[in-house]
């Protein structure tokens, strides 16, 4: 006999008991139905004061927007409840083009304080995917390469398998900010191979969600998710999504031969229309609000930012954190998971702190309050 019993901890929320099993309407939550906090550039510490006294004095808006750190990515996941992330890569192939930072030398010519070695263990020698924003003057961060990031994922991933999807943001790097720094190599199809080889060889694929895995033998994104729509939220817990920040020549050519991502492991922005179209960077809620919220109601994902520059926190301005908000975008990018009391109180989190919480444009009404991340099965 079923017995409907209404749960007094868990307004407007219905369970039915049927023996010893319970199912609640939360189990239907598909993935673009929550929305998550994110950190933007999400590796980067503040540099070393003389490298920003340097900076500052060359270009003292820049130094303004870069005056930012960020926990280590364990503590952003565990103490923060970031599910969203963000790495920039340098192409480093043979080893080492970032290991010897110009920005010592000169802050040493300056008569600045010593800038200590950054890579006393000389792990950036080695080839591979280096993690840092500016190469030789805002170069710190708590990843120095690429394998080092997605090892940390996978270990807090694996110890909290019920988490929600970590949605890992990858913005290559081709040029550098101004031709005295060191020039990055551009990623050309050898490069985007070694990318994702660096994935798999971290990350298993079974925990990684891929378009294949949001297709599912449809010939382009769009008629996947038209067809099947997002996996179910308790589905894919514990799975790691990848996407590519940069658009144009580099994103056309990770589509190259793959129009529709056909075994690929990264989502990328392109038009709703596109083949390969499934999630959107839209950094900007302010001025595309109404084109974010049409997106996420056609069923795409959807990532946005609620400040940049540091420009909200210095002006403890909240506007464009409740306009992300209120969009349904379902990962909200900051750099203010937590406030910087030197600028202001200004912070971006949910009002009941949840983790992952019911989109306010597609979700089910009836979840509000409640924290989807710590929803049973």
């Amino acid at each position: 006999m079923r017995i409907p019993i209404l749960c007094s901890s868990l307004p407007m929320i219905a369970l039915f008991v049927t023996g010893c099993t319970t199912v609640s309407p939360r189990s239907d939550v598909r993935l673009n139905q929550i929305q998550v906090i994110g950190s933007h550039n999400s590796y980067h510490q503040r540099a070393h004061e003389s490298l920003h006294t340097l900076l500052a004095r060359r270009n003292p808006e820049a130094a303004k927007a870069l005056d930012y750190s960020h926990p280590p990515l364990t503590d952003q996941f565990e103490r923060l409840g970031i599910r969203q992330i963000e790495l920039d890569c340098l192409a480093d192939p043979r080893g080492g083009l970032y290991a010897h930072p110009k920005g010592i030398e000169w802050a040493s010519q300056a008569g600045l304080p010593a800038v200590p070695d950054q890579d006393p263990s000389g792990e950036l020698l080695s080839p591979g995917i280096k993690v840092l924003h500016v190469p030789d003057i805002d170069y710190q961060s708590s990843v120095p390469t690429l394998v080092d990031g997605l090892k940390e994922i996978l270990a807090w991933s694996d110890q909290h398998p019920k988490h929600v999807p970590i949605f890992v943001l990858l913005e290559l790097k081709n040029s550098a900010e101004s031709p005295e720094l060191t020039q990055p190599v551009p990623f050309d199809e050898g490069g985007l191979a070694e990318l994702e080889a660096e994935i798999r060889s971290v990350i298993p694929r079974e925990k990684i969600l891929a378009p294949d895995d949001v297709r599912r033998g449809e010939p382009s994104l769009p008629a996947g998710l038209k067809k099947f729509g997002w996996p179910n939220l308790d589905a894919v817990r514990g799975r790691i999504m990848f996407g590519l920040d940069n658009e144009g020549p580099v994103r056309d050519l990770y589509l190259k031969g793959h129009p529709a991502l056909q075994h690929r492991l990264l989502f990328v922005s392109v038009p709703e229309t596109n083949p390969a179209a499934a999630w959107m960077k839209i950094n900007d809620p302010i001025a595309n609000f109404d084109r974010i919220q049409k997106l996420v109601r056609a069923g795409f994902l959807v990532r946005t930012r609620a400040d940049s520059d540091t420009e909200q926190s210095r002006n403890n301005d909240p506007t464009q954190r409740e306009k992300a908000m209120t969009s349904g975008a379902q990962f909200i990018s900051t750099d203010y998971r937590e406030p910087n009391r030197q600028f202001s109180d200004y912070s971006v989190h949910f009002e009941n702190d949840e983790v992952a919480r019911v989109n306010p444009v597609n979700g089910d009404p009836s979840l509000r309050g409640l924290d989807l991340e710590k929803a049973k099965k």
